[in-house]
């Protein structure tokens, strides 16, 4: 079957199973996913976008990965995490690191067995701090490596078949090694024990927990870095990062089909909802959004095959997941609040698409972290040029350099490389949105809708210059230690007689 006939087939089933089937409602309310359903979606091969067509797979094509992923959000959100932690976090580093001999054996199981794969990167006590895991690992013998410690909220626990575990080398005297390795265990050879599964709040269809790992992996199962075993990593969260856009992409369609679905059926005064000037400025808010997210994945598609190494795109992989993921979230909260009370439910598309958007926000780089960074990279660049006016260096960037005139009488100031982590996350979402426009520009050049172009352009542009406001003047609050003196309304209620 070639990939366009699958993705038909793909989005038929989809539909069948998470919108007319008579379960379906029920099973969004439901931990885990039942063996036969998970079977059904995967017997199509949708994680054969991902693998490499010398191996049996469509070719690991980019679009094609994202257009899987999307026609999976659209239908369900959790779903195309499982395939986005699949793909991105298992078998594309796979594919790029592995030694060929073990490619070939998990690929096979993963295009004839319908095999599942995850990785363990977080542990209890290093969550955003990972370069300072606690799993260690140390040879024993000649081709054995032997690996203990603790990680948690790895999707698919106790469910995968594979895992991508991370761990810093040991030495004799229990030192641990600045660098991080990456090995593949088979669940076949034990050794992990589910300690706890959390009650995750949302993402039901995921199993989430705490793993205590006792195992010994081969050598040809250690991935080979081109350079350090960071640089790995690094290349493996931005390529992950910058694929984000498959999953908003279905999930946003969604959002948009559903508000205006129902703010033309719902009456109000007389007067369908869609006809309310509060209720139009929502919906063009989500239009928006699904613009620019098609303009995210119309730049990964491009510019980012599988064969490239992205550890140096920590700017676009960034400014991509954070961005998208707020965007996700404010959606979802919109279609809630246009639904009104019947969107309230947990079987509503609304209420359970606040809930499992929410942590696309926080895993794999929480968005007021990266939005930093963001800051923090420009800043690096700009001190390199010698530059320290904003709208100098961005008009010049790659990224920014058309975007950039769109916001020319409010980016005209000297940048404070000194500024607190708040104003850093404030300029980090200023500059995420011009990156973004300048995706969104780009992919108008192409001939998407004009439309749809302009009202992301001036979406971004209103967004950025009240962010810039409070930037500039505003961010001052501070935390009252000592909150609880003096602060009970009660005693300053004067009674009347």
């Amino acid at each position: 079957m070639d990939f366009q006939n699958f993705l038909k087939e793909y989005k038929q089933k989809l539909h069948h199973i998470f919108t007319k089937h008579q379960d379906a409602k029920d099973n969004t309310l439901i931990r885990g996913i039942e063996d036969s359903t998970l079977d059904e979606i995967l017997t199509l091969s949708p994680l054969a976008a991902f693998i490499p067509s010398e191996y049996g797979g469509f070719g690991g094509n980019t679009a094609e990965a994202l257009s899987m992923l999307e026609a999976s959000s659209y239908e369900s959100l959790p779903l195309s995490l499982m395939m986005g932690i699949n793909g991105a976090l298992f078998l594309q580093p796979v594919a790029n690191y592995a030694n060929n001999d073990v490619k070939e054996e998990i690929f096979s199981r993963f295009l004839n067995k319908n095999k599942l794969g995850g990785l363990m990167i977080t542990e209890p006590d290093y969550g955003s701090d990972a370069l300072r895991m606690q799993t260690s690992y140390k040879k024993i013998g000649d081709k054995t490596y032997k690996i203990e410690g603790t990680k948690h909220w790895g999707g698919l626990t106790g469910m995968a078949d594979y895992w991508l575990i991370t761990a810093r080398g040991m030495n004799e005297k229990g030192d641990l090694g600045r660098d991080i390795s990456f090995f593949i265990h088979d669940t076949r050879n034990g050794g992990i024990e589910v300690e706890e599964y959390y009650n995750n709040l949302g993402l039901y269809m995921l199993p989430y927990g705490k793993n205590n790992i006792s195992i010994e992996v081969d050598e040809d199962h250690k991935l080979q870095p081109k350079t350090t075993g960071v640089t790995m990593m690094l290349d493996l969260l931005h390529r992950s990062r910058l694929q984000f856009p498959g999953m908003g992409m279905g999930f946003l369609k969604r959002m948009l089909d559903e508000a205006v679905d129902h703010c033309k059926s719902r009456i109000v005064g007389g007067t369908s909802l869609i006809n309310y000037d509060q209720v139009r400025h929502r919906v063009s808010e989500i239009q928006a959004y699904f613009t620019v997210c098609s303009a995210m994945c119309n730049f990964t598609s491009t510019n980012v095959p599988l064969t490239k190494n992205t550890s140096r795109m920590d700017l676009e992989a960034n400014a991509i997941k954070s961005l998208l993921t707020d965007y996700m979230q404010r959606a979802s909260q919109s279609l809630l609040q246009l639904k009104g009370a019947m969107g309230y439910r947990m079987d509503s598309i609304a209420g359970r698409s606040v809930i499992d958007s929410r942590p696309f926000q926080i895993f794999e780089g929480s968005n007021d972290i990266l939005y930093q960074q963001i800051t923090e990279s420009v800043l690096k660049m700009m001190r390199k040029l010698k530059k320290t006016n904003l709208q100098d260096f961005l008009s010049e960037f790659h990224l920014t350099e058309r975007s950039s005139e769109y916001f020319s009488d409010i980016l005209n100031f000297e940048v404070d490389a000194k500024m607190p982590q708040r104003k850093l996350v404030d300029l980090g979402k200023v500059i995420g949105r011009i990156i973004s426009m300048e995706f969104t520009l780009t992919l108008g050049d192409q001939g998407f809708n004009s439309n749809l172009v302009e009202n992301a352009v001036q979406t971004l542009k209103e967004e950025a210059s009240a962010i810039v406001e409070t930037y500039k003047n505003g961010g001052n609050a501070e935390v009252v230690e000592d909150y609880k003196m003096d602060s009970s309304w009660l005693k300053f209620v004067t009674v009347n007689a």
